[in-house]
Parts: structure tokens; C-alpha cells; sequence
């Protein structure tokens, strides 16, 4: 059952209700604008089509793939959609942690590959490019990469609550998140090579440095198919809960996140993330405390947290100005 919002700010939005008392807002069409100022933000989040967005705390977003039939498979304009969305996550002084699922019995199966056979035989896809800028048109996804995860660099976290299916582009997200958690029956893989295609997208640099050389040729070279405890041990998800349980466990993580100095959380990021891109240990300790240390030392965050510690209280954090 969903309903129009009379507000004009939210004219673009439709108000459903679900099983969670959360509110879920997915835009009606793309012509519509969202340019009115939300309360609570500073601008209203980005029209996405194909995911729902909701916000269960006032510093979480969660993003619910929303395309069931297709197993989650994301199309050319739901990468710059979803980037879009990122983009506005990391602006908005609010929001401290996002979480990503899927709907249905997958997180997400990859690339829609109808869309990839109509632009092979030079057909227009129904639902995929229209509405996009011609650069767009032209590339098959933003910088950021797949879903707009998979080669994000970003300025806050993004939790992957991986509830069933994860091949492809799916899984390439994942290996790029900043925390997994997976249902028990979640499944893991990289079939690309089944299909004559590879996965581009991010990847491939990026899965060694997790796993390994042997296990992540294993992955590419063979396209099998990883069981959650599987992915799990092999450092791909930080743990594996009960059947429908993965968002309530990543949301039990974003809190502790959210519970935390906005700052510390996105230079701390920042310097593992450094690490990871493949900058020598010395050179990204040097930067972080050049660069990044100075700019928290600036603000009132770090201040706060050393008074309340001495006042024994709980800080009280204000948005980042980092």
C-alpha cells in the first residue's frame, strides 16, 4: 500500500509501508524534480528508480536494491543513479554509515545483461540509458565503478548486507565495501569467465589483497561458486548470521559506527583505505598525519571527545566538517 506525500517537497515520492518502521521513499519518474530541501537535510536524496531508500536512524542510509525479477541486476543508469546517491550520502552532514541489501532472494546477480545483449546487436534497452547525459551513454558506468561501490573511494562507510545471491558485479561491490555481513545461505562468486566476459569492474587488484593470489585465481579462473562460511574464511565477509538476519546485523554495526567521533571514522577510513589503494605503509602514515590529522585537530569533534572522557559522559558528536 503506498500513498502520495502532499508536501511539495517531497513531490517526487511515493510513502509505503512495510514490515520495519522505516520510511521508504522511491521516486515515481525521473522528470520529476528533487530539488526542495528535506527536513533534517540539506538537500533531498537523488531520485533512484530501481532501489528503495530509507533511513531506520537519523544517521543511516539504507539502500535496497529493488529490481526482485532480475535478481538485483544493476543497468547502465542505475550505476550513475546509485553514484548520485553516494555522492549526496557524503555531503550530507547527517548521515554517518550507509548499508546496502538487495530485495528478494538476491543481493545482486551482476550486470543486466539483457541490456549488454541489446547494446551488442545495437537495440535500445527499455529501461537503460534513457535519461542519460551523453557521456554517460557512452561509458557503461561512473568512476566509482559498479553500483557505483565497486571502485568507490567515498568519505563514509558503506556496510554490504550480502541476504542471497552476489555474482558478478555483486560480488565486485562487496570486495570494495568497508564491512560485509552475510545471510547463511548467501552465495559468493565471480562467473564471469562462463561467459566469455571479465570482470572489469574493479575487482581483480582489489581480491588478491583479500584473499590472496591462489584463492583469488581460483575465484576468476574458475567462475565456482563460494558458500558464505567459505567466503567468510577466506576474509570476504565479517561474518555470516541466520537467514534474514543481515541487515539487522549491519545495522547493529553501522550503530556502533554512527556511536562514534564523525571525524575519527572518516580519517581512520581514510588511512586503511590508503593501505589498501596500494600506498606504502610509511607514505600513508605520513599523510594521514599531514593531511588528515591536522584538519581533525581543527575541529570541535577531537576536542569533545577528550572533554567528555575527562568529564566521564557520553560525547556529544557534531556533523563533520572534514
Amino acid at each position: 500500500m503506498s500513498h502520495r506525500l502532499s508536501h511539495p517537497v517531497f513531490s517526487s515520492y511515493t510513502l509505503s509501508q512495510t514490515a520495519c518502521p522505516v520510511l521508504i521513499f522511491q521516486t515515481l519518474s525521473q522528470s520529476q524534480p528533487t530539488s526542495a530541501k528535506m527536513t533534517s537535510f540539506i538537500t533531498p536524496p537523488p531520485p533512484v528508480h530501481d532501489s528503495l531508500i530509507s533511513f531506520p536512524t537519523p544517521s543511516i542510509l539504507l539502500i535496497t536494491l529493488n529490481r526482485p525479477k532480475a535478481l538485483n541486476c544493476i543497468n547502465t543508469r542505475g550505476h550513475y543513479e546509485l553514484d548520485a546517491l553516494y555522492t549526496w550520502f557524503d555531503n550530507e552532514p547527517s548521515l554517518r554509515c550507509a548499508i546496502l541489501t538487495g530485495a528478494g532472494r538476491a543481493f545482486c546477480a551482476g550486470a543486466d545483461l539483457k541490456e549488454w545483449d541489446n547494446a551488442n546487436h545495437g537495440t535500445q534497452s527499455q529501461d537503460g540509458k534513457e535519461g542519460l547525459s551523453r557521456e554517460a551513454k557512452e561509458r557503461s558506468m561512473p568512476p566509482s565503478g559498479f553500483g557505483a561501490l565497486s571502485r568507490r573511494g567515498g568519505k563514509k562507510p558503506v556496510i554490504c548486507a550480502v541476504n542471497g545471491i552476489c555474482f558478478g558485479g555483486g560480488c565486485e561491490m562487496i570486495i570494495n565495501a568497508d564491512m560485509v555481513v552475510a545471510d547463511q545461505d548467501a552465495q559468493f562468486g565471480l562467473p564471469e569467465v562462463k561467459i566469455g566476459v571479465v570482470a572489469l569492474a574493479g575487482a581483480l587488484s582489489r581480491l588478491i589483497r583479500t584473499v590472496g593470489r591462489q584463492r583469488a585465481m581460483e575465484m576468476a579462473l574458475t567462475g565456482r561458486t563460494l558458500k558464505a562460511e567459505e567466503a567468510r574464511e577466506w576474509g570476504l565477509a565479517n561474518s555470516v548470521v541466520e537467514k534474514g538476519k543481515c541487515v539487522e546485523e549491519a545495522m547493529r554495526l553501522a550503530e556502533m559506527v554512527v556511536g562514534n567521533s564523525p571525524d575519527s571514522v572518516i580519517v581512520s577510513r581514510e588511512g586503511i583505505k590508503m593501505g589498501w589503494e596500494g600506498i606504502g605503509a610509511e607514505e600513508a602514515t605520513r599523510w594521514t598525519q599531514e593531511v588528515w590529522y591536522k584538519r581533525m585537530d581543527r575541529g570541535e569533534n577531537m576536542k569533545e571527545g577528550v572533554r567528555s572522557f575527562v568529564e566521564k559522559r557520553k560525547p556529544r558528536w557534531v556533523p563533520s566538517k572534514l
